[in-house]
């Protein structure tokens, strides 16, 4: 099969379109046949070198951990997917190829009015919200900060916390400040003066952040939410600890990823894809994602 994948870790141009062996799926997988495939900033990371734990040793390496696709294959002892069933999945890696497999419980029946693109780039942003809003328990009467709250993660945050009854204060660059109000938030924007602005937008104080762009944001929600246990940070891992803020939990499940994708089909999530590539240019759509900032998902799709 064709893979975009890297023999060695370096910058966007490592990414190749090559030819791997076609997986086969074992006993309690699923194998599918890939339609598209989302680009984060997680792939880019594991590009430049890093290597998720868990993952297994070797080159070539193939990014990719959100997917969609038709199951083609189905291994022992699976029950309760068929052949044939369009799903959307998630797994470590491997998912930038025209077949991936994984686990028979990293995959849910897609949506049928959902586009393959907007499929192959839906669990790992909507996945990553969720997670992180039930770990700081946002609820009814909240003032949520949301920073880069116009990207993937940003967006599904933005919809499930106002959906959850809390108001929304989103951070982002002003050309994606309209898009930020039709998703019911309060746009701020980046730069001098940030902490100042926000005050001004939530006059009684913030209660719970989400931090997506790290740096002078991660400060700003510092100097704002009291209780630090209400502050969860998608970038400043090594931070954490010290700070005594949240990081999201490794807790995708395909129970999740369903009931997240119900919203969306019944018009609940709006997910907007900013750009798609095709395999061949995974390396594009790598520098694409590095230039940070910018609004929505970027997706593979694959022939």
């Amino acid at each position: 099969m064709k893979a975009a994948a890297f023999a060695e870790p370096g910058g966007p141009d490592v990414l190749r379109l090559m030819e791997v062996d076609t997986p086969q799926a074992g006993t309690g997988q699923v194998r599918v046949r890939v339609r598209a495939a989302g680009v984060q900033p997680f792939d880019c990371a594991v590009r430049a070198g890093w290597t998720p734990p868990g993952a297994p040793p070797g080159f070539p390496r193939i990014p990719g951990n959100e997917f969609a696709g038709v199951v083609d294959q189905i291994g022992e002892g699976v029950t309760g997917v068929a052949v044939g069933t369009e799903v959307l999945g998630f797994d470590l890696l491997n998912a930038y190829a025209e077949h991936v497999v994984v686990p028979a419980g990293h995959v849910t029946a897609k949506p049928a009015g959902m586009p393959w693109e907007v499929a192959g780039g839906f669990s790992a942003g909507a996945q990553t919200a969720h997670i992180a809003l039930r770990e700081l328990n946002v609820g009814k009467g909240d003032t949520v900060l949301i920073h880069g709250a116009a990207g993937a993660v940003g967006t599904v945050a933005v919809q499930l916390a106002v959906q959850w009854g809390a108001t929304v204060i989103g951070t982002a660059r002003e050309v994606n400040h309209d898009y930020l109000r039709s998703l019911g938030a309060t746009p701020v924007a980046y730069g001098d003066g940030l902490l100042e602005r926000v005050r001004a937008a939530a006059p009684d104080g913030v209660d719970v952040a989400l931090d997506g762009a790290g740096g002078d944001a991660l400060a700003v929600s510092l100097a704002l939410v009291a209780d630090r246990s209400r502050i969860l940070t998608l970038v400043e891992h090594g931070r954490s600890q010290e700070l005594g803020i949240r990081v999201t939990p490794a807790s995708r499940s395909a129970a999740r990823l369903a009931e997240l994708a119900e919203l969306y089909a019944h018009g609940k999530l709006r997910i907007h894809v900013r750009e798609t590539f095709p395999l061949a240019r995974a390396a594009d759509a790598h520098r694409v994602v590095e230039t940070g900032h910018g609004r929505g998902k970027v997706v593979l799709t694959v022939e």
